[in-house]
C-alpha cells in the first residue's frame, strides 16, 4: 500500500512555524478566494517563502538545498541545455556515475513531469540514467540559472536541444509556423513532437520515424544515413502524436486507411526548416515519417562537396556548356539534389537565367527561379517544362526524368541551347544511358544530347575526435577486390566512439562520385546499342573512376572505413 504523503499544513504545523487556529483560516481564505494553501500563509505573514520551501521539500521526500557559492561543473552543465534549463527550471547538482542518478535542484516539487522529460532526453548517452530532485527556493534557482545559463528565458533556436512549442499565429514566414517553448504546460503529446523534433534537428537527423507495433511505439532517427533507436515514447500517445502532427501538416485526421502526404513549414528565428510528412497504415496503427529539410544545415558550395580536384574542375567545365544535359544519378538520399543546388549556386550569376522545376523545392536560392510540380492542378513536369522554355532560361534544372514526356522535352531543351541538370535513378552512371532508352527516347537524341553523367553515394565519415589507425590486413584485401600490394604501406582508420559521435565512430558524410563523360567515342557506342558493360569499359579507358574506386581513395584517405564503402558500393565487371 502506497505512503500517504502529509499535508503541507500539517507539516510546517509539527515544525511549529503555524498553529492549527492559522491552517483553518488559510483554508478558509483558500475555499473562499482560491490559490495554493502555502501561497495563502506566506500573504498571512505566518511563514516566510523559505519555510514553504523547506516544507514542500519535506513532503516530497526531497533534501533542500542552498544554491549560495554553488560551483557547478562543466560536465554537468552540458547534460542539461540553456533551454531546457530554463523552461523546466532546474540546475544540476550532482552525477553518481555508479548508480548513474542525476540530481537537478528545482523550486517546484510539483512538476514531477520533468523528471520524465530529462530521463527522456538523456537515455541516448547516458542509458539507464536515474533524476532526483532536490528542492531550492525561487530566489536561489533564479540566481543559478542567470549565472550558469544566461538570462535567456526564451530559446533561442530549436537546434539547441530546447523544447519547441509550435504557435500558428503571428509567424514570420508565409504558411510557416512560429517555433519558441515559452509555456512550460502544454499538453504532453504537444511537449513530445516539440522534444522529438528538437533533439532531432540538433543531432542533425534527416528523417524522424514513428513506429507503432503492437506492444511498443518506436522512435528511430536517421543520422548520417543510419538509424539510430531512441527510448520508446509510452504506446498510449502514438494515436495521439500522428494526430498532431497530421494536424501540422493539414492532413485529414479522420483517415487512418489510406497513405498521406503533407508539409510543416517551421520559422525559427528566420531561419527555415521544412519537414516533410508521410503516413502509412499498418498493423497496429498509422507509421510516420518526417523528413527534415534544415535549409542552414545545408552547404551549397561546389568546393565544399569533398569532390577531388580532378573532380571538381570537370564539374565547373561540364555547368559552364552552353547547351546539353547533365545528369546526376544514384538511389534515393545519395545527396543528389545538394550536388546539383551547389552547382546552381556556382552558376547563379546576374547574366544567367536559370529556373528549376522540382517535386517539391528543397532549397531556396535567390536569383534562381524555383517553380514547384502541383499534380492536383495539372502541374506536372512535362506541363512546367513547357513553360519553362518559353520563359527565355539558360539553365534549366529538372527534379527527375521520371517518363518519355519529362524526358523528351529535356533533349529538346538541350536540342534548342539549353543546359539541362537533372536526376535519374540508377545504380551507376553508365546505366543511365540504358535507363533513358527504356523511357522511349531515341538513341541518336541521348547521343545528340548528353553530356555527362555523375553516379554518387554517401558514406559516413570517420569522426575525428575518436579516429585510431590500423594496419591493413590481407583480409581487407579480399573484401575490397584489390591485391595486397595497393595497400602495402598504407593506413587505415576507424572511428572508436566517443560523445561526440554518439559512440557509433561516424560525425558526417562525404559524397563518393563516378564521373562518365559522354566523348565522341561513348556517343557511336550508344547510337550502336552498345550494353552498359562496354559503355563502363569505354568509361575506364578515358579516366572515369568507379565508385568503388573513389571509395577506395577515401580509404586510402583515412576519410571512411571499409564496411562504409562496401556497403555502398559494387565491384562492377
Amino acid at each position: 500500500m502506497a505512503k500517504r504523503r502529509k499535508l503541507l499544513g500539517q507539516i510546517l504545523k509539527e515544525i511549529e512555524l503555524v498553529t492549527e487556529g492559522d491552517i483553518q483560516e488559510a483554508l478558509a481564505r483558500q475555499k473562499k478566494q482560491g490559490g495554493l494553501i502555502g501561497k495563502i500563509l506566506v500573504e498571512m505573514g505566518t511563514c516566510s517563502d523559505g519555510d514553504i520551501t523547506m516544507a514542500l521539500a519535506a513532503q516530497n521526500d526531497m533534501n533542500f538545498v542552498d544554491l549560495t557559492g554553488l560551483d557547478i561543473p562543466i560536465e554537468l552543465l552540458d547534460l542539461v541545455t540553456e533551454a531546457q534549463a530554463h523552461t523546466y527550471r532546474v540546475v544540476p547538482l550532482e552525477y553518481d556515475a555508479e548508480s548513474k542518478t542525476f540530481t537537478v535542484a528545482m523550486d517546484d516539487p510539483t512538476k514531477i513531469v520533468v523528471f520524465d522529460e530529462l530521463q527522456f532526453s538523456l537515455q541516448s548517452r547516458i542509458p539507464g540514467i536515474r533524476i532526483q530532485g532536490a528542492l531550492a527556493s525561487q530566489e536561489d534557482i533564479d540566481a543559478a540559472l542567470e549565472n550558469f545559463y544566461g538570462e535567456g528565458g526564451s530559446v533561442k533556436g530549436i537546434g539547441g536541444g530546447d523544447l519547441a512549442e509550435f504557435i500558428e499565429e503571428g509567424v514570420v514566414g508565409k504558411n510557416a509556423v512560429a517555433v519558441d517553448s515559452d509555456d512550460p504546460d502544454a499538453p504532453q503529446v504537444v511537449k513530445l513532437l516539440n522534444f522529438l523534433l528538437s533533439t532531432a534537428i540538433k543531432d542533425r537527423s534527416s528523417d524522424i520515424h514513428l513506429e507503432p507495433f503492437e506492444e511498443r511505439f518506436q522512435v528511430r532517427y536517421r543520422v548520417d544515413g543510419a538509424l539510430l533507436a531512441m527510448e520508446n515514447p509510452p504506446k498510449e500517445l502514438a494515436a495521439s502524436l500522428i494526430s498532431r502532427i497530421k494536424v501540422l501538416s493539414k492532413l485529414d485526421i479522420a483517415e487512418t486507411r489510406m497513405p498521406q502526404d503533407g508539409r510543416i513549414e517551421l520559422t525559427i528565428e528566420g531561419r527555415s526548416v521544412d519537414l516533410r510528412v508521410s503516413t502509412l497504415p499498418t498493423m497496429f496503427g498509422e507509421s510516420c515519417v518526417m523528413r527534415i529539410l534544415d535549409r542552414s544545415n545545408v552547404s551549397l558550395d561546389l568546393d565544399n562537396l569533398g569532390m577531388r580536384p580532378e573532380d571538381n574542375e570537370m564539374m565547373k567545365a561540364l555547368i559552364a556548356k552552353p547547351n546539353g544535359i547533365v545528369l546526376v544519378t544514384g538511389p534515393t538520399g545519395s545527396g543528389k539534389t545538394t550536388t546539383l543546388y551547389s552547382c546552381l549556386n556556382f552558376m547563379n550569376t546576374p547574366d544567367l537565367k536559370i529556373i528549376t522545376t522540382e517535386d517539391p523545392v528543397e532549397y531556396d536560392l535567390p536569383g534562381v527561379m524555383q517553380c514547384q510540380v502541383n499534380e492536383d492542378v495539372g502541374l506536372t513536369y512535362g506541363a512546367a517544362l513547357r513553360s519553362i522554355l518559353r520563359q527565355d532560361p539558360d539553365m534549366i534544372l529538372v527534379g527527375e526524368i521520371r517518363d518519355r514526356e519529362t524526358g523528351g522535352i529535356a533533349v529538346e531543351a538541350a536540342l534548342t541551347g539549353h543546359l539541362v541538370l537533372s536526376t535519374l535513378h540508377t545504380n551507376d552512371a553508365p546505366s543511365a544511358t540504358t535507363r533513358m532508352l527504356d523511357l522511349g527516347l531515341e538513341a541518336f537524341l541521348i547521343a545528340a544530347t548528353m553530356e555527362a553523367i555523375i553516379a554518387q553515394r554517401l558514406v559516413r565519415k570517420i569522426c575525428v575526435s575518436c579516429k585510431e589507425y590500423f594496419e591493413p590486413e590481407a583480409e581487407h584485401c579480399m573484401e575490397l577486390g584489390i591485391r595486397p600490394e595497393a595497400i602495402r604501406g598504407k593506413k587505415f582508420a576507424f572511428g572508436k566512439g566517443c560523445s561526440r559521435c554518439n559512440n557509433t565512430g561516424y560525425k558526417g558524410r562525404m559524397a563518393l562520385y563516378e564521373m562518365f563523360r559522354v566523348n565522341d567515342e561513348v556517343k557511336q557506342m550508344i547510337m550502336d546499342g552498345a550494353n552498359v558493360a562496354s559503355l563502363r569499359e569505354a568509361g575506364r579507358r578515358h579516366g572515369m573512376r568507379t565508385l568503388r574506386e573513389s571509395g577506395l581513395l577515401a580509404i586510402y584517405d583515412c576519410g571512411t572505413t571499409v564496411d562504409e564503402v562496401l556497403r555502398e558500393t559494387l565491384v562492377l565487371e
